[in-house]
């Protein structure tokens, strides 16, 4: 065993002499001597560089983006504004898509003209279909009408009154109403990972940020002294000063995680410096 080790070892430190000669004059021009070990070690060295100016490359250039895990907030914001906006744009060709087919159907003449039916012929149908009230009703609305007469709460407080029509913030059902008395000035939102947290009316965007607490938060200035406030989102897709409109996207919910299987949006509403119960003006 100990000649085989010697005779291994000499086999890989045996130097081999690399000549290049001039054909003509035999003259040799020049000579290197290599052995296995040093012809290892040389491939090796080579094969390092190559590789620390590979990920060179990729740590200082934006080809890092490419990787999973290294895009950046900015990039990663971009990427589903673009998707958003590709479902919008699907869904407007869908719908050019069926109103072409339409004019197409007409041009062609597949939709006949006795099939179609008159405003006023609609308008003659429904009312001759309509069923007369009963005593017992017409006793209840002349009742309900006397007795709200003289209620002015609705008319003063109640701003739907005003033309307003708030929109939900986000798909998902209450798992935590509003609760002035133990300091909850908001409602809790079970929904979906990934998902759009909406406007709920037109308005400008005055915070958009991320806090210790709550995660990222945004909150809207709206007509009317109504101020939305949304906490707890996963991103934030519009900046301090953008105006929004009702039913715009503002943000995503967090992504699902193991110890939290469905992320909740905290909402709240305020009305002149004051929190107002969310439920008593949006339907979830």
């Amino acid at each position: 065993m100990k000649k085989k080790k010697v005779r291994f070892w000499h086999n890989v430190k045996f130097k081999y002499k690399l000549a290049v000669m001039n054909e003509n004059t035999l003259e040799e021009v020049f000579s290197l001597h290599v052995s296995k070990l040093n012809g290892l070690s040389w491939l090796l060295a080579a094969c390092s560089f190559i590789f620390l100016i590979a990920a060179s490359i990729i740590v200082f250039t934006p080809l890092r983006n490419y990787l999973p895990g290294y895009i950046n907030s900015e990039l990663r914001q971009q990427v589903v504004t673009n998707a958003l906006r590709a479902d919008s744009l699907q869904e407007a060709i869908g719908r050019y898509r069926l109103y072409v087919d339409n004019l197409q159907a007409i041009f062609s003449g597949q939709v006949k003209a006795d099939t179609v039916t008159s405003l006023d012929s609609l308008h003659r149908f429904s009312t001759d279909q309509l069923a007369e009230c009963s005593t017992v009703e017409e006793e209840f609305v002349a009742q309900y009408e006397e007795r709200e007469r003289y209620n002015l709460t609705a008319v003063t407080d109640n701003p739907l009154e005003e033309g307003l029509l708030f929109c939900p913030p986000a798909r998902g059902t209450v798992v935590r109403p509003f609760n002035g008395a133990a300091r909850h000035y908001g409602i809790d939102l079970s929904s979906t990972p990934n998902s759009s947290i909406t406007s709920v009316l037109d308005g400008t965007v005055i915070l958009s940020a991320y806090t210790a607490t709550t995660g990222y938060v945004i909150q809207v200035q709206h007509t009317h002294d109504f101020v939305s406030v949304y906490k707890y989102c996963g991103s934030l897709m519009k900046q301090e000063g953008d105006p929004v409109k009702a039913g715009e996207a503002i943000a995503l919910t967090a992504p699902g995680e193991a110890n939290q299987e469905h992320p909740h949006l905290h909402f709240e509403l305020w009305h002149k410096g004051v929190p107002a119960n969310p439920e008593k003006y949006i339907v979830f």
